[in-house]
């Protein structure tokens, strides 16, 4: 084992032990409070606030934030210097749209993600069921009907034939789609005569029979009746997606529509000193949750590791179970346009409570039609300089008319993007909206171009949450298999560098929490991740495989291998 030289004071010590295992040693068990750490010998990078990169090979932390870059800075009084073998050392990603919630109930689940056939969703699902059978409901997500052959949606009787006497709930990969066995219909007395909720579709067959597939607000039909998780449980669930990605190299994440008990849990963890990461969570609106927007923002908890400050709201549904609004209709199914979850009125209403009591709102658009009545709604609804302070978002922003496109920033609103959705739709995102209103579609270059403020996440459990994912997405505009050669409609790429802005200071400003994190800067917390290749150097084919060897959350090691 490399045996490393810690300096203080003009003596020194030498420790048998890895620089890692050093690093883990000392902040490991404590918050590093009252510690001074340099890190010497890497290949570090930042973005800064005056828009460029820069490289850095030696990092001074104290109190668990960052002292100095500067590699001929003095070493302070009593610091342990550790020797970082040149590893590359970016600052800590941050994930500006995913969901904890469901990402821990994923983990805990059937995953249903990446099955090829309805017949592999179905074992699977068998398979879980077997395993599973004190569970009083079967519970699962990931099922995507446009990967199986025909792509067909799938029915209640598929379930029924390895389930029957359970209600079984099993959500598309999307969020915006149920798949139920008939146990579940029965349980929610759904048949041929219940009507379709407002801003909700039940599936039918020619008969006007319940097929088993529930589209956006449809699914509370089903959903409402779905045992509600104990406290504790509701905590579990949460710290095993936290423990998930930051392990990931996720040292933040917009957790990206909450309830209140949510809220709770994260609060409880935090009085435990048991939040590794940092969460900016959106609360959901909703009846329950007017009275809390009425009530004003909650400041940051827990040294910035805990904010609810954004309201989180959806217009529409998704592309791929074609529930997002658009302005024509669905090029692939004539007759749709798809599912507009507010009327205008009533989406106004909300603009102006969430801006008049100061709170950020981020609304998930993904058709034309929804980021049009967003747009409409944020212009009309609140002055330039209340745009300018909360910072207002439209989630997703995936399918824009042209026209369009330079209203984020002449708004000044954010478009909060997913690198990796553009990746996992191009098998039917042309087929949904046709040659002409693709071009609008996952713009990111004409989004930037036109002056646009962008923030990048993944949406997961949607999709993984693996964030190098989304950065070489970002990239290259190409699947894993880095098809189709040049990308996917490639003049939409993103630099190196703008990419790794999406993930750091962009999502931090985002978050409006750009002076403390997003970069590694004199004053801010010292969120960084220790690679086991360079981001920069690597070719473009291998950023999805960068590997995090080690997060550090304001100088804490809270994950690592």
């Amino acid at each position: 084992m490399e045996k490393l030289s810690s300096a203080s004071s003009g003596s020194s010590r030498t420790y048998g032990r890895s620089y890692f295992a050093a690093l883990a040693f000392l902040c490991w068990l404590t918050p590093c409070a009252g510690q001074t750490v340099v890190i010497r010998n890497i290949a570090g990078y930042t973005p800064t606030a005056a828009g460029a990169i820069q490289s850095f090979d030696r990092l001074t932390i104290i109190d668990g934030r960052v002292q100095s870059l500067a590699a001929d800075a003095a070493v302070p009084q009593g610091a342990t210097v550790i020797d970082g073998a040149g590893k590359a050392v970016l600052p800590g990603l941050i994930d500006a749209h995913g969901h904890m919630l469901g990402l821990g109930e994923q983990r805990l689940q059937v995953d249903l993600r990446g099955t090829p056939t309805l017949a592999a969703a179905i074992e699977r699902v068998r398979q879980f069921a077997e395993a599973n059978r004190a569970n009083r409901w079967v519970m699962g997500r990931g099922w995507n009907q446009v990967l199986w052959p025909g792509k067909q949606f799938p029915t209640a009787a598929d379930l029924d034939a390895i389930v029957r006497e359970r209600p079984v709930l099993l959500s598309r990969v999307d969020g915006h789609a149920i798949w139920v066995n008939t146990a579940a219909l029965k349980l929610a007395s759904i048949g041929p005569g219940t009507p379709d909720p407002k801003g909700g579709q039940i599936i039918r067959d020619a008969k006007g029979n319940p097929t088993g597939v529930l589209v956006d607000a449809a699914t509370n039909l089903i959903e409402q009746h779905v045992p509600p998780a104990t406290d504790e449980e509701l905590k579990r669930t949460l710290a095993t997606a936290m423990k998930e990605i930051a392990g990931l190299g996720l040292t933040g994440v917009h957790d990206a529509g909450i309830d209140m008990r949510q809220y709770h849990a994260y609060e409880a963890l935090g009085a435990a000193d048991e939040l590794p990461i940092r969460v900016y969570a959106m609360l959901l609106d909703g009846p329950a949750a007017r009275s809390v927007i009425a009530a004003g923002p909650q400041p940051p908890k827990y040294g910035d590791r805990l904010q609810l400050r954004a309201v989180k709201a959806v217009v529409d549904g998704a592309l791929g179970s074609r529930g997002a609004a658009l302005l024509a209709d669905y090029r692939d199914q004539p007759g749709n346009r798809g599912l507009m979850l507010y009327t205008p009125t009533e989406f106004e209403t909300l603009s102006t409570l969430a801006a008049g009591k100061g709170w950020q709102l981020n609304v998930h658009a993904i058709g034309d039609a929804g980021n049009r009545l967003v747009l409409d709604t944020f212009a009309k609804t609140m002055t330039p300089a209340q745009r300018a302070a909360l910072r207002p978002r439209i989630e997703h922003a995936q399918v824009v008319a042209l026209s369009d496109i330079p209203r984020f920033a002449q708004l000044n609103v954010i478009a909060s993007i997913q690198p990796t959705h553009a990746t996992s739709d191009m098998n039917m995102a042309e087929d949904r909206v046709g040659a002409e209103r693709i071009k609008g579609a996952y713009a990111w270059r004409q989004l930037l171009t036109s002056g646009a403020r962008l923030a990048g996440g993944s949406d997961f459990p949607v999709e993984l949450p693996n964030p190098f994912h989304g950065l070489y997405a970002a990239v290259t505009r190409q699947d894993r298999a880095g098809k189709p050669p040049g990308g996917w409609y490639g003049g939409e790429k993103l630099t190196r560098e703008e990419a790794l802005r999406l993930f750091t200071l962009d999502a931090a400003y985002a978050g409006h929490m750009e002076k403390t994190i997003g970069s590694l800067e004199a004053g801010k917390w010292a969120d960084f991740i220790v690679l086991d290749r360079d981001y920069f150097k690597v070719p473009e084919q291998e950023i999805d495989d960068i590997g995090v060897v080690d997060t550090y959350v304001a100088g804490r090691r809270v994950a690592g291998r």
